[in-house]
Formats: C-alpha cells, structure tokens, sequence
C-alpha cells in the first residue's frame, strides 16, 4: 500500500461497504480533498496527488466507487447513478459530523460528473469543485451496435458484462513507466454491467440540468493532448456554471491523466495553492 496511506472501509445506507484511502494531513490541517475517480481508475493511480496534498496540510480521502478498485462486490455495477451520488453524500456528511472543515470535491474523468451532479442531488455539502479532464464530453464512446446490445441487455440481463471503450494505455498517458503500470494494473476496471452504462447515460441527462447548481468555487485543468475528452467542450459546459469562481488551466505538452506525466510536480502546485486560497 501507499506510503502513509491507510485503507478504510465506509457501510452506504443500503448497506454495500466500500473502501478508501486515507492520507492524513502533515500537522494541522487546513482542509479536506475528497476524490472520486474515473470509469475504469482507482485510488492506487492518484498516489502520488493524494501524498503531495497530504503533505501540503491537507487531509486527503480517495474513494473507491462501489464495484471498482479495492470493492469486489458487484463488480461493474451500481443499482443506479443517483445511488452513486448518494454514496459520496453520506461520507462528506459522515466527514463533517466527525470534524467541520473546509471540504473539496475532486473529480477526476468520469469521476467529474458524479462531482458536479453532487451539488444538484445534495447541495451545501462542499466548498469547492475541482475537476481533472471531467469525462463531461468524451470522445470515446462505444460503436452503435454495441450501445444497441447494452440497452437490450439492460431490459432483460442487466447484470451482463460489456467492455469499456479506454482499455488502450495510451489513451491516459504517453510515460513509459505509466504505460507500464496500466498494463500491469489488477485492479483497474476493464468492464462494466449493462445496467452501469445505462446509468452512466442518464447521469448525462442529468448533468444538463447541473450548471445553476455549482455555485461553489471551481478549478478545471485539462491535458493539451488529451484523447478521451474534447477540451472546447468542456470548457463552454463549465463556463455554463452559475459560480462566479473559475479558473481553467490546459497544461501544455500533456494527456488525459495528469497523474501519469514524467513530473507532474507544477500541476500538483497549483492545485495546492488554489485550494489554499480557498
């Protein structure tokens, strides 16, 4: 495991327990970061964030979605994307019950829509949103016949299995020791349920009726050469957000997963110091 990390394990109100990392903040801390993670990531992919934070005052908690990562059970499922919401509100209010502190969201990829559809289903619950090439205008997405065969099965075997379109490594990143790890990585999600990707569909309905919600602070960063989102997009959705706090960086020379760049040192500051202002 992670250096100075500790695994966690949180019971949902429908009783599914699930698990995640901890990285407790280097003296007093100044705030909480709460991550949620891509389609097919995991915690054990943003080590290297979750320590630099940690170490800059910051406790630091990655979430494990339910049927992902470190959680074997129901695999590639979820019973449906607002159960997913659901999920991250009742740790942020576990976390606020246990200690008030100032509380930001971290959304990475997919993870980027659970974030920002947080704020409608379950508003006042964070201080800020950041947001790492949010998956909200993907360009990878299954061909037609597939997406046809995945909405039958969710009519009559919602359970089946179909592959996610991003199990090319260099899809995330261009460092070689990262195309490595990817390669290598037990624990990354390379399928998921019909049911999941339906869901994953609605999520998208739902993020239209998101913007006015997200009146928190925002900061989105987004990677120059970046193959599974379109950046353009991305930033007119987040221009769209009723907060009156943005500020959007594209780190030159760079890929989808920021984690994965040879020294990912300068955007690991900026964040820092973004969330410090906060």
């Amino acid at each position: 495991m992670e250096a100075n990390c500790e695994v966690a394990q949180f019971q949902a109100s429908d009783g599914y327990c699930w698990r995640y990392r901890h990285y407790p903040a280097n003296g007093r801390p100044r705030g909480r970061v709460v991550y949620v993670h891509g389609i097919q990531s995991h915690g054990g992919w943003y080590a290297g964030s979750c320590s630099f934070l940690a170490s800059a005052g910051f406790q630091v908690f990655f979430l494990d979605r339910r049927g992902s990562g470190l959680n074997e059970q129901a695999r590639g499922d979820t019973p449906s994307f607002r159960r997913l919401l659901d999920d991250i509100a009742e740790f942020l209010t576990w976390l606020h019950g246990r200690q008030p502190l100032p509380t930001h969201l971290l959304g990475v990829s997919w993870g980027g829509k659970t974030a920002t559809a947080l704020h409608k289903r379950h508003p006042g619950l964070t201080t800020s949103l950041v947001l790492l090439c949010p998956g909200f205008r993907p360009r990878v997405r299954p061909p037609f016949r597939q997406r046809a065969r995945i909405l039958l099965a969710r009519l009559f075997r919602p359970g089946k299995l179909f592959p996610i379109p991003l199990n090319d490594p260099e899809l995330f990143t261009a460092t070689p020791r990262w195309l490595d790890f990817l390669r290598n990585d037990s624990l990354s999600l390379h399928q998921a349920t019909a049911r999941f990707l339906v869901e994953s569909v609605r999520l998208d309905l739902y993020l239209r009726r998101c913007p006015r919600a997200v009146q928190v602070p925002v900061f989105l960063a987004l990677a120059e050469h970046d193959r599974i989102i379109d950046n353009e997009q991305t930033r007119r959705f987040v221009d769209s957000f009723a907060s009156p706090q943005k500020q959007m960086i594209e780190y030159p020379g760079t890929h989808h997963t920021l984690e994965f760049e040879p020294d990912p040192t300068p955007i690991f500051r900026d964040l820092a110091a973004w969330l410090d202002s906060r």
